[in-house]
């Protein structure tokens, strides 16, 4: 193991994310290694004089850069077809000394971890874990880099807690070969000035900036840390039960008003997560209800079994839809029902687990694509209405439709927006023309319809400069301002890839 960090060059051209939704021709993929050092702060402190080092090429070369985690985008919004930097071996991760803890921060030191950018979602749990730790929340997948996952505003369902980007207090971004700043709110300061002259960053407190910088693609500079706000070890008792999709349903869908609710595992408890998904093709037998529960830590519980399909509780459908195949559309129906009663079935008896052992999946099984689209509470049922009807019309569309319940977000990008909580509506199908079809028909219908909505940066989705004004409104020119201000004209034009200039956001001026 080398004594100081290094930027490897792999020689590979062609470049294929996860979920093998595309594939690109770039310049090359770089891999990216710690030095073997003792001296966590002295050697992460060297990869960010290396990485700026590598900004500085770029520059030289007139090309761009893009920080790749773990690749987990449907679309291309972390890619680029200049050099790519494999930041997955960047893992370390430290709890800060408390003398380096800002005097009007309220918690413990126990609650703040600090991340190298690409520390996965698991690996920070199972750290966190022997101190009696964990993350908030995570997304349905815990795969995926803490930068990569927060960069694209991953959400799960956690309805009080928010999506990834709201437990994040502090970020390190090398904005140029000659400037890196650490970065947290002035409302919420969180670290010391010594910190910052530790890491030889520029500490900036601006609540603008940072808002804007969490949810910003890898187009911000280079988010080499983050500093991550934890919480004590939780359990959740989870079910997924069976609910005629009534009036009953329908009304708590649109309004998470639990006090009036019925057919739960508790009744009219209040969940820590709630999740309805619905197969089209089997409206009389009701909806899916996913229901979690969360309690204090306690070790007298059986662990979730490992099933011979290697699926979680927590699982989302692109985890399971995989074992669907292409088939001609009157087909379609009867294989969706015969896969969900196959590997998503109901369970009334509780299963208990840690988030890290309810939500596991690592991996992606299968070509599946997948549209994340947020609207605001009160729009549930028209929604509803809008896909059964578009599903009818102009489908038969390969999959489920799945929701979602999540805090909105401080993020200025951030596409869980909608106060006070949001509603993401899940798409979930095949990678073909025609469930592809079938949501640009969505996009379409909503905008006729007059809905708000958002998408998921990370996910299939088909944006221009019309759509994300009518979405963003003002924040968009605030989001602008913010890259402007943190970025020079030539480190922005490097942290710029082709899907940024087709949405209308590579500006350089």
């Amino acid at each position: 193991m080398s004594t100081i960090p290094t930027i490897t060059n792999t020689g590979q051209t062609e470049w294929e994310n996860r979920h093998r939704t595309f594939s690109d021709r770039i310049e090359g993929l770089y891999d990216m290694w710690n030095a073997h050092s003792e001296d966590l702060i002295g050697g992460y402190n060297a990869m960010t004089v290396t990485i700026q080092s590598f900004i500085a090429d770029v520059i030289r070369d007139n090309t761009t850069v893009r920080a790749l985690g773990a690749g987990w985008s449907f679309t291309r919004v972390a890619a680029t077809s200049g050099r790519m930097l494999n930041t997955k071996p960047l893992n370390w991760r430290f709890h800060l000394p408390e003398a380096h803890i800002a005097p009007r921060y309220r918690r413990s030191r126990q609650h703040l971890l600090f991340a190298q950018c690409g520390c996965s979602i698991q690996e920070l749990n199972l750290h966190l874990k022997r101190s009696g730790q964990c993350l908030p929340t995570s997304g349905a997948s815990n795969g995926q880099t803490i930068a990569g996952a927060l960069s694209t505003g991953t959400h799960g369902s956690a309805f009080d807690v928010g999506a990834i980007p709201e437990y994040v207090v502090g970020l390190h971004l090398i904005v140029g070969p000659d400037r890196h700043v650490w970065l947290e709110r002035a409302s919420y300061p969180v670290i010391d000035d010594a910190f910052a002259a530790r890491l030889n960053a520029e500490c900036v407190r601006d609540d603008a900036l940072f808002n804007a910088a969490l949810v910003s693609f890898g187009s911000f500079g280079f988010i080499h840390g983050v500093l991550l706000e934890t919480e004590d070890l939780y359990l959740l008792e989870t079910y997924r039960v069976r609910h005629p999709l009534d009036a009953s349903l329908r009304q708590l869908m649109a309004t998470l008003d639990f006090d009036r609710a019925t057919g739960l595992p508790f009744g009219t408890k209040r969940p820590f997560h709630f999740q309805v998904m619905i197969n089209p093709y089997d409206l009389k037998d009701g909806a899916y209800c996913s229901v979690m529960y969360k309690h204090p830590y306690r070790t007298d519980y059986t662990p979730p079994p490992f099933t011979k399909s290697g699926h979680a509780p927590g699982d989302d459908a692109p985890a399971f839809l995989g074992g669907l195949r292409n088939s001609v559309p009157v087909l379609v129906p009867f294989l969706v029902n015969w896969l969900l009663k196959s590997v998503y079935k109901p369970y009334t008896e509780p299963v208990w687990g840690i988030p890290s052992e309810i939500f596991t999946n690592t991996d992606v099984r299968g070509k599946v694509m997948s549209t994340a689209i947020a609207f605001p509470l009160n729009c549930v049922n028209a929604v509803t209405d809008l896909l059964l009807e578009l599903n009818r019309t102009e489908g038969p569309f390969s999959g489920v439709f799945a929701y979602r319940y999540v805090k909105s977000t401080s993020a200025t990008l951030g596409f869980t927006r909608f106060k006070p909580i949001t509603c993401v509506l899940e798409l979930d199908g095949l990678l073909s023309y025609r469930d592809q079809r079938f949501c640009q028909k969505v996009w379409d219908a909503l905008e006729a319809e007059r809905i708000p909505y958002t998408v998921h940066w990370g996910k299939c989705c088909e944006l221009n400069p019309v759509r994300l004004r009518n979405m963003y409104e003002e924040d968009l020119d605030a989001w602008l301002a913010a890259r402007n201000r943190l970025l020079d004209p030539a480190c922005r034009r490097v942290f710029t890839n082709g899907l940024m200039e087709q949405w209308g956001l590579g500006s350089t001026a």
